[in-house]
């Protein structure tokens, strides 16, 4: 039972140091931010907020009801249908808007690459693992005398770990396999791409 308890105490160290490194990425992500980064994510956060459609509809239907109604009233319109200065005003904040979105979203982005990185330095370093556990295991079974000795040649290639290198290559091999037998005989690549995979 005491065991139980002390394997269950190990883990949730195990998990909280976890929690703890993904909650110091995200908390060096966001002091990392300049003043601009800020503003970007406060505007976008409020363009994505269910209000801000609310608001935006009013004073769209507001715009065209008032200048339609302007003449009932005896006022000019100031943007008469079909409303101009209406579609110039929406493809500038359009603009603006996609401006905005791209910068948040390149922001995230780094995020990301930051996380993918972390999990390809955490995937490596438990291959490295790994593989140091089967040559341990591979030398016991060698040494101990009550163990029958025998040449286990997939565990001696398991046992080395992988040249990061050498997967990156067979990765982009196998890509460009795939990309060939995608195009067919028929459909050869074209001139500006050839080559490039």
């Amino acid at each position: 039972m005491a065991d139980d308890e002390d394997a269950r105490s190990i883990l949730t160290i195990h998990i909280e140091e976890t929690i703890d490194a993904i909650a110091r990425l995200h908390a060096e992500h966001r002091a990392s931010a300049t003043t601009h980064h800020r503003l970007v994510d406060r505007v976008t956060s409020f363009l994505t907020h269910r209000d801000f459609l609310v608001i935006l509809t009013a004073l769209v239907v507001g715009w065209m009801a008032g200048n339609v109604g302007a003449p009932y009233w005896g006022y000019p319109p100031i943007d008469p249908p079909p409303f101009p200065g209406l579609a110039c005003a929406a493809t500038l904040a359009s603009l603006y808007f996609v401006t905005l979105i791209l910068t948040a979203q390149k922001r995230d982005d780094d995020l990301s690459r930051r996380r993918q990185l972390l999990t390809l330095e955490l995937a490596i370093f438990a291959e490295q693992k790994n593989g140091k556990i089967i040559a341990l295991l591979e030398e016991l079974r060698r040494d101990s005398p009550a163990i029958h000795d025998r040449v286990d040649e997939q565990a001696d290639v398991m046992s080395r770990p992988a040249d990061p290198k050498t997967v990156f290559e067979a990765i982009n091999e196998t890509r460009s396999e795939t990309g060939r037998a995608s195009r067919g005989p028929d459909n050869p690549p074209s001139p500006g791409r050839a080559g490039v995979e």
